[in-house]
């Protein structure tokens, strides 16, 4: 085309806005949400974000490539809508496919799948564009207010699509369904564009993404709610018929006891009720836990020190509702749960007016950073009284990196600190679950280890220059800088330790 040359457009002004917004906001939609099929399987560590965002930019790229290389030497109008069929039938498979990798051994099946379910219907998606601009441009004169115009309504689109997605879908809508949902809505949106063109190149892929969608849907999800964070599911034990465990993301984070919340079954958890029984004096106590997961200290507390008013900062809404219908939650003055961010929940809290906090909010593959720095930790101090204690339960993995920057870093905030763990962990092998207290107030090693022998607990008990030596130089956490994600290692073995 000459400068001079104009032309009819090839396709009209309201076809190609609802392509180019759409497929727009169609990417990000399954950027995100793909994240969410992932976190479960690999854990929402920085890692897991940085590998979904990367492959989701190098799809835009491919796709806005080929897909000018295609528009410049071809009839666009003859693979719009096959486009659209084939990136939906992928996106409706997707939730399939990534499940069904998540349970073949090793992780390169997992990443496999992950890769293909952004990458195609990415790149498929983001050739949209450019095929869509090269059929409007009528004349070489209006290039760039046909290019700037496309570019700000594809800008658009995928704002809406980001914004759709995580405050609205993802809060209402299982994630498979989004996916399968979204497939169809590309199906649909692929065969209307054939209809309109009279093409018939999409009529076969149609009837195979329809079938696919279906068979993803269909697909059992292994979840028995799918949260805002969690694939949750509650498990009983046909030999222990009161018994409830709450797995979040394939790990065991708490177990309940319906008929007596005294009997405690993870190795933590009692290492945590041994620190209550050693370090505050009997009688009730006023204490605020950053994580909820199944309540079990918190329940423990109000059964074993009748008047205890506990407070729970837990930001899965999903979670509660299922403590409350499976797991026999009742709140009630002693007793309540905030839906919140664990840290901005703390800063609501008067000054020395807490005896306990509990720190229980980390996951074997994903933790909460802004809740392990220097920061936040000054915030717990701020709320606890003079002899008030901080008990958290932390997760890591060999060489333990992050556990020993935590125990650092709190040293940095209070003026004792002890440490529980496996005799493995002590010596800096292995993994697991570890406890540290913390305290303005002296802490009584001693009572400490004689309480966790008496719940039958192999774990041994280390504070001073003991402890000191097994932090070594690690780093102080700040809000500034807390490399959390690369100190805990992100891919720990199937069988992982219980989780908070």
């Amino acid at each position: 085309m000459r400068k001079s040359d104009r032309r009819e457009p090839r396709i009209g002004a309201r076809t190609a806005v609802a392509l180019v917004f759409g497929c727009s906001a169609a990417v990000l939609v399954v950027e995100i949400v793909s994240l969410r099929l992932l976190a479960p399987h690999l854990g929402l560590t920085l890692e897991t974000s940085t590998l979904v965002i990367g492959l989701a930019l190098a799809a835009i790229a491919a796709g806005s490539w080929l897909g000018g290389r295609w528009a410049d030497e071809h009839d666009g109008r003859a693979v719009l809508g096959l486009l659209l069929v084939v990136s939906g039938a992928v996106v409706a498979a997707t939730p399939f496919l990534v499940r069904g990798a998540a349970g073949l051994a090793g992780g390169a099946f997992l990443l496999v799948a992950a890769g293909g379910s952004i990458i195609v219907p990415g790149a498929l998606l983001s050739a949209v564009h450019p095929v869509v601009t090269a059929l409007r441009l009528s004349t070489l004169e209006e290039t760039g207010s046909v290019v700037g115009r496309l570019s700000g309504l594809g800008t658009a689109g995928a704002i809406l699509g980001t914004v759709l997605t995580g405050f609205v879908l993802v809060s209402r809508v299982p994630v498979t369904w989004i996916m399968v949902g979204l497939g169809v809505l590309l199906v649909v949106g692929g065969v209307v564009v054939e209809v309109g063109s009279r093409r018939g190149l999409a009529g076969t892929a149609a009837v195979v993404t329809v079938v696919g969608g279906l068979g993803a849907a269909l697909a059992p999800s292994g979840c028995d709610v799918e949260t805002k964070y969690h694939c949750a599911v509650v498990t009983s034990d046909p030999e222990r018929p009161t018994e409830r465990v709450l797995v979040l993301d394939d790990l065991r984070h708490s177990t309940v006891d319906l008929a007596d919340p005294t009997r405690l079954e993870f190795a933590y958890v009692k290492a945590l009720a041994a620190a209550t029984a050693s370090q505050l004096p009997d009688g009730a106590v006023r204490a605020h836990h950053l994580g909820g997961g199944g309540l079990t200290l918190p329940r423990f507390l109000a059964a074993e020190r009748p008047g205890t008013v506990s407070t729970v900062s837990e930001i899965d809404p999903g979670v509660v509702a299922l403590d409350t219908e499976r797991l026999g939650l009742r709140t009630g003055p002693d007793l309540r749960v905030r839906v919140e961010d664990a840290r901005v929940g703390l800063r609501a809290v008067g000054s020395g007016t807490l005896d306990l906090v509990v720190g229980d909010a980390f996951g074997g593959v994903s933790v909460p950073w802004h809740l392990t720095t220097r920061e936040a930790l000054t915030d717990v101090r701020r709320v606890l009284t003079d002899d008030g204690l901080y008990a958290a339960n932390l997760i890591d993995h060999e060489p333990l990196g992050f556990a020993r920057a935590e125990v650092r870093t709190l040293g940095t905030v209070f003026d004792h600190v002890a440490l529980a763990a496996t005799p493995a962990a002590t010596r800096g092998e292995g993994g697991g679950n570890l406890v540290v207290l913390a305290s303005a107030a002296p802490i009584d090693v001693a009572g400490w280890r004689a309480a966790i022998a008496a719940r039958d607990l192999d774990w041994e008990v280390i504070d001073g220059v003991a402890l000191e030596a097994w932090v070594g130089d690690s780093p102080v956490l700040t809000d500034d800088h807390a490399p959390v994600d690369q100190l805990l290692t992100p891919y720990p073995p199937r069988v992982a330790p219980a989780a908070g």
